[in-house]
C-alpha cells in the first residue's frame, strides 16, 4: 500500500487484562479466564471499552493534541477529485453479523446526534452496517481472496448458519471512539431482561436455539474461529473483546481543530452515552431498543471483496430467525 492507513495510528490492544498465547484460539483465553461465566465475560468487555474510551478522551483533550487520523483511502473514494480513478486495492474475507432493523434504527439516530457536533463526519450507510464476527484475511489481492474462498467454500454454509441454533445476545450499547472513527459497541448479555421484538410469530420457530445467556457472543466468535481455521489460516488484524458497529469516520480536521470543538465532541459523546444508559438499556417497548440476538432476521454473512467500508459482495448469508 502506497497510502498509510488511518488505523495505523491506533493501537488495537486487549485492555481486559487477559493474556492470549500465540497459536491458541484467541477467544478461548477470555472464556477460560472467566470460567465461562457470562457475567465475567460481560465485565471484561465493559472493562476494555471503558478503559479505551478513557484513553481516547485523554488524547482528544490533551494540550498536545496534533490531529485526527484521516483515512486517505476513504477520502479518495468519497472525494474523487483528490485522485481521479482511484480504487481501493484491499480485498478481504470476513464473516459479518448484520444488525436487525431495530438496531439499525438506533444506530441511525446515534449518527444524527453525533453529526450535530461533527457535521463533516462520514457516516456508514445503514444498509452497510455490520458487526465483524471474524476477519479471515485483509488487504490482499482479489486473486488471493478468491483462493481462500475456494478453500473455505465447503465450510461456509455451516458457518453462516451457526447463529440459527447457537444464539447469543448483545446489550448495553455505548458510543466508542478513537482518532480514526466512532462506533456503537455492545456487551455480551448476562441475564438482562429480554426486550428485543420477536423476529417470528410465537410458535413458528422450531429451531433448537440456545436458551439463556450462558452461550455468549464471545463463545460464538470462538466457534466461528475454530470452524474457519479447519479450512484456512486466520489472519485477523486484531482480536479484542469488542462487539461494535462502525457509525462514522473522519474525513477532515475541520470539526476538531480547536480545543473548544474537541471538548464539544467529547461532551456530545458522553451525553449520548448517558442517554443510552438511562433511556435505552433494558427498556422494553421504548422508541429505541438496545438489545439484539445475533442472527435475528439474518444469519452470519460470508463476504469478500473491497469491504472496508461496508462494501464487497456476499458469498452466502445464513438463515435468520
Amino acid at each position: 500500500m502506497a497510502l498509510p492507513l488511518a488505523d495505523v495510528g491506533n493501537k488495537f490492544e486487549d485492555l481486559s487484562g487477559v493474556d492470549i498465547k500465540p497459536g491458541d484460539n484467541p477467544y478461548d483465553a477470555l472464556i477460560s479466564a472467566c470460567y465461562g461465566s457470562p457475567a465475567k465475560i460481560q465485565l471484561l468487555y465493559a472493562t476494555h471499552r471503558t478503559i479505551r474510551n478513557a484513553q481516547q478522551r485523554e488524547k482528544f483533550l490533551s494540550p498536545d493534541f496534533n490531529e485526527l487520523n484521516i483515512d486517505p483511502i476513504l477520502l479518495r473514494l468519497e472525494r474523487p477529485d483528490v485522485e481521479p480513478g482511484f480504487q481501493d486495492p484491499r480485498h478481504c474475507l470476513v464473516f459479518w453479523a448484520r444488525p436487525p432493523n431495530h438496531v439499525v434504527k438506533l444506530a441511525c439516530h446515534l449518527q444524527t446526534l453525533l453529526q450535530k457536533a461533527a457535521p463533516n463526519l462520514w457516516l456508514m450507510p445503514p444498509h452497510r452496517m455490520h458487526l465483524t464476527t471474524l476477519e479471515i484475511a485483509h488487504s490482499q489481492t482479489a486473486q488471493g481472496i478468491a483462493d481462500l474462498v475456494s478453500s473455505m467454500r465447503p465450510a461456509i454454509p455451516a458457518l453462516t448458519g451457526l447463529t440459527f441454533t447457537r444464539r447469543s445476545r448483545l446489550v448495553k450499547p455505548v458510543i466508542s471512539y478513537d482518532l480514526s472513527a466512532v462506533a456503537v459497541s455492545f456487551l455480551p448479555a448476562s441475564g438482562e431482561e429480554e426486550v428485543s421484538p420477536a423476529a417470528v410469530p410465537s410458535g413458528q420457530d422450531n429451531s433448537t436455539g440456545t436458551e439463556g445467556d450462558h452461550y455468549t457472543y464471545h463463545h460464538l466468535r470462538r466457534d466461528v474461529f475454530n470452524m474457519a481455521s479447519e479450512s484456512v489460516p486466520i489472519g485477523s488484524r486484531y482480536v479484542v473483546p469488542s462487539a461494535h458497529i462502525t457509525l462514522g469516520r473522519y474525513l477532515t480536521q475541520e470539526d476538531h481543530e480547536t480545543p473548544e470543538q474537541r471538548e464539544r465532541w467529547i461532551q456530545t459523546i458522553e451525553e449520548v452515552n448517558k442517554w443510552l444508559e438511562d433511556e435505552v438499556w433494558e427498556v422494553k417497548d421504548g422508541q429505541f431498543i438496545g438489545e439484539w440476538v445475533v442472527g435475528q432476521e439474518r444469519g452470519l454473512e460470508a463476504r469478500c471483496g473491497t469491504l472496508w467500508y461496508g462494501g464487497g459482495r456476499t458469498i452466502l448469508a445464513g438463515e435468520g430467525f
